[in-house]
């Protein structure tokens, strides 16, 4: 067994296994009540490489083109699961063509053939959870040419797993792992033919589920936005397919819709997708829309305030221009396992075009590029040179399995508004480098009403006599030269970036056309540095630019004030006719 689980999760494996097998003696459903539609969403472009033979899972890339995945050497653990669990299925049915069609059913296809029996890595109450409900989401298209046989072969399978879950569903890890599992029982229940006896036993667990995992505000621990949409997600399908089938979800179900929406359209930028914190992504284009219009009419029976910091995010928006800062500490223990060291940054976008970002999270690249994605430099905000604000401890248990979890985060963690009639304004500040330097870091954050201008002002300060005292030492230690700081903007990829003439600003341009500048006072230098962007669904990191502004702190207080505002030039109201595929829209027409 793997060394980096856990006694308990051991005994789970042991107990999967067993029952894996005893879902052999499961009765094959008699078919479809009614043929569930493909509402999960997947990324085309994914969806392609997969078909050519591009397999990334885990942070590896295996390139074998004309190989079955199920005949890949295994890479590991980690690899096995994500490739058992079968998301990449909404990925080749988002692809066109014939050939993710065509890999869709084979594969499909062969891993009942192969795994079907209880066999296999993939009989994890969580993995089970996924695929289930993929394959009941692209039931039409794999039973589209399928043989007799293969459809027989389905059916069969798809009992073992509504027998699997029903015994095994409540053991998946705490969160979503186990609303997944829950929600596939319960799609699987109505969907099927005589399986409705365990509709009441997945609501039941549901229903715990949605009371224990959020919060009263409908927030979770971990504080990542798109894992919240995949919550919102899942249970939105559960109620939609419950109301579809005559029933009706219970009140901690419609009361979890009723407390989510909210907040994920608080952590929602312009462009439609979410602030990218803490392991989370932007998710997937029209997901949380489809969501939205699944849910709501719970929203409309539940009506629920949006809370003033949502999830420990705070938000400005004016005009065109929407900004979402970091202000709270990150998760701690079991729960930071994915946490990154992003105390007061912020994201910004303007329009549909994502301006000022975090790197994102390094997972899919492999663990490198995940412990750097945690950093507190790959974020939008000011770090020590060579600290992070939390720091990552050297291992824990998460879902049973070794983690690396954050330590010595912040524990002081402040924000104020101020409001004007010129603007509105953030006032945030964290001790998280009171321990190593004595300082505590403010910043503030005032949009324009117009939301043409962003003025920005960072302090790194000692706040009680003790931190003077640790400052000073922290001076001694580095020759007087100065206690170095960065304080990074990241920007989105399809932002070109270049210094104006004379060095005292960066030019911003976005494809729709908008300048920006960056612009900033005190003592500091502005450079144009590389940056990567990293992107779910993508086979490597992208690369991008970002501007960094680089000082020292040498007295008790040093501040670095910044402005980013739209060129003159720029119009309040864009046409923005780029496409991301390249295209202008005039050339559609």
């Amino acid at each position: 067994m793997n060394e980096r689980e856990s006694w308990s999760a051991k005994r789970n494996r042991l107990m999967d296994r067993w029952q894996a097998r005893l879902a052999l003696l499961a009765r094959t459903p008699g078919g479809f009540v009614a043929m569930p539609e493909p509402i999960s969403i997947g990324r085309a472009q994914r969806g392609h490489d997969l078909a050519r033979g591009q397999f990334l899972f885990a942070g590896t890339l295996v390139e074998a083109p004309g190989t079955a995945p199920w005949d890949l050497p295994s890479p590991g653990p980690r690899f096995d699961a994500e490739l058992h669990a079968f998301l990449w299925l909404d990925d080749l049915a988002a692809a066109t063509g014939a050939a993710p069609a065509q890999r869709m059913r084979d594969w499909t296809h062969d891993w009942v053939r192969r795994y079907g029996g209880g066999t296999g890595p993939g009989w994890r109450p969580e993995l089970a959870g996924r695929r289930l409900i993929r394959f009941l989401h692209h039931a039409d298209t794999l039973g589209r040419a399928a043989t007799p046989v293969q459809r027989d072969r389905l059916a069969l399978a798809l009992g073992r797993h509504v027998r699997f879950l029903s015994r095994r569903g409540a053991a998946a890890p705490a969160g979503l792992p186990r609303i997944e599992a829950m929600t596939a029982l319960l799609l699987a229940s109505l969907a099927l033919t005589g399986l409705d006896r365990h509709v009441a036993q997945a609501q039941k667990w549901l229903a715990r589920d949605c009371s224990g995992h959020l919060d009263g505000a409908g927030g979770i621990v971990s504080r990542n936005p798109e894992e919240l949409l995949a919550i919102f997600a899942h249970l939105a399908w559960a109620a939609a397919a419950l109301e579809a089938a005559g029933r009706r979800p219970g009140q901690a179900h419609g009361q979890a819709l009723a407390r989510i929406a909210p907040l994920l359209r608080a952590l929602r930028h312009g462009d439609g997708g979410l602030a990218r914190f803490h392991g989370g992504g932007a998710g997937l284009e029209g997901r949380l829309d489809r969501a939205l219009a699944s849910a709501a009419p719970y929203l409309r029976r539940n009506e629920v305030q949006v809370p003033s910091q949502p999830m420990g995010f705070a938000r400005l928006s004016h005009g065109r221009t929407t900004l979402i800062l970091d202000a709270a500490s990150p998760p701690q223990g079991a729960s930071s396992a994915n946490a990154h060291a992003s105390t007061l940054a912020f994201e910004l976008t303007s329009g549909r075009r994502p301006l000022i970002v975090s790197c994102g999270s390094g997972a899919p690249f492999g663990e490198k590029w995940r412990r750097a994605g945690r950093a507190t430099a790959s974020h939008s905000t000011l770090a020590i040179e060579g600290y992070s604000s939390s720091r990552l401890g050297p291992g824990g248990l998460a879902s049973g399995e070794r983690a690396e979890l954050l330590l010595d985060v912040p524990r002081d963690v402040r924000l104020e508004r101020r409001m004007s009639d010129r603007s509105s304004g953030l006032i945030a500040g964290h001790d998280g480098y009171i321990a190593t330097h004595g300082l505590t870091h403010v910043r503030q954050l005032h949009l324009g009403i117009d939301g043409r201008s962003l003025d920005g002002e960072d302090v790194l300060a000692t706040v009680e006599r003790a931190d003077e005292a640790r400052f000073d030492r922290a001076l001694d230690d580095s020759g007087y030269d100065g206690i170095p700081f960065r304080l990074r903007f990241h920007l989105h990829p399809d932002v070109e970036a270049e210094m104006d003439a004379d060095g005292t600003a960066a030019i911003l341009t976005l494809k729709s056309g908008e300048v920006w500048r960056l612009r900033h006072r005190g003592q500091a230098a502005m450079t144009i540095e590389g940056s990567v962007y990293l992107q779910v669904g993508r086979l490597a990191p992208r690369a991008t630019k970002q501007v960094v502004l680089s000082s020292a702190a040498r007295e008790y207080a040093t501040r670095v004030s910044w402005s980013l505002a739209k060129d003159d030039a720029t119009p309040d109201v864009v046409r923005d006719l780029h496409r991301d595929d390249g295209l202008a829209l005039t050339d559609l027409t």
